[in-house]
């Protein structure tokens, strides 16, 4: 008696890299069986709305509507179709808490053969505060800086600003923390969008901008990117003061501030979504935590 051949289920499989940085890598190893499964799957309701020559709409061979649907969408369509359940699943298996939306790259994705996609993607990063309340008092005393048992005539009493910046200079001087790259780029390159919109209203182009501030390209990338690494350093370290001196924003005080802003932008009658409301209130404990490090002094 002969045995019957079973037929092994194809499974995804991933490997999962961590660095230092909190950046995550997840390959995914896609067997070619599913991809050829869900090509044929998602040709189908392709076909059904593709109207071609010979056939009625709908009713064209699958060849003949993959000849006629670019490989990009295919290959786009099988990506939603199979990486992003298969990324859920990882996330959740691996405990990978994103905060940036993740980047897809597909390594490779021969016909026949096993399909490749890496996704990357980046976690919080660690802030290490250490004794963070010592070391701006420090700072400080080597600074200018007017206190109550100085004589008024050696120093003048410094603006509440002033305060401020020399706290951020040493919080950014002595937190340790080391940011995602993946992160840096995303937030430069927002900003730099947001930038070539307003050089375009100014009637500019990029090129005319660049030649009248006597930069280059890759200075302004560098330069964005070095100010988005220091304002996420300080926006790290204010949340974590934030969170571990148990600062808080009442909902009154934010609803100040919400319909204060919604004033000042004409948007009288609309109302906030959760994530304006969460973004606000975000900004408003960071400046009690920046206000909570000047009282100190």
């Amino acid at each position: 008696m002969t045995k019957k051949k079973e037929n092994k289920e194809e499974k995804i499989t991933r490997t999962v890299a961590r660095t230092e940085d909190k950046t995550v890598q997840i390959t995914f190893t896609i067997p070619a069986q599913i991809i050829a499964q869900n090509e044929e799957h998602i040709l189908k309701e392709l076909g059904q709305n593709l109207e071609i020559p010979g056939f009625r709409k709908g009713k064209a061979p699958i060849a003949k509507v993959k000849e006629n649907v670019k490989p990009e969408k295919i290959i786009e369509e099988i990506l939603t179709h199979v990486v992003l359940p298969a990324l859920r699943d990882a996330l959740s298996e691996e405990k990978i808490k994103p905060i940036i939306y993740p980047k897809f790259e597909l390594l490779s994705a021969k016909e026949g053969e096993d399909w490749q996609v890496r996704v990357t993607t980046c976690e919080m990063p660690e802030v290490e505060l250490g004794n963070y309340k010592e070391e701006i008092r420090k700072e400080l005393k080597t600074t200018e800086i007017w206190t109550p048992d100085k004589k008024e005539k050696e120093d003048k009493k410094p603006s509440q600003e002033e305060k401020e910046q020399k706290v951020i200079e040493a919080l950014l001087k002595n937190v340790k923390m080391e940011i995602p790259t993946l992160l840096i780029e995303e937030e430069a390159n927002q900003r730099l969008s947001q930038l070539l919109e307003r050089i375009e209203k100014l009637g500019l182009s990029l090129e005319k901008y660049l030649e009248s501030t006597g930069k280059t390209a890759e200075s302004l990338r560098e330069e964005y990117e070095n100010q988005t690494k220091q304002s996420l350093a300080l926006e790290l370290i204010l949340n974590k003061i934030a969170l571990d001196e148990n600062l808080e924003v009442d909902e009154k005080e934010l609803d100040e501030v919400l319909k204060m802003s919604a004033s000042l932008n004409s948007q009288d009658g609309q109302e906030n979504s959760q994530e304006q409301r969460e973004a606000i209130k975000n900004i408003l404990l960071r400046r009690k935590a920046l206000e909570f490090l000047t009282s100190l002094l």
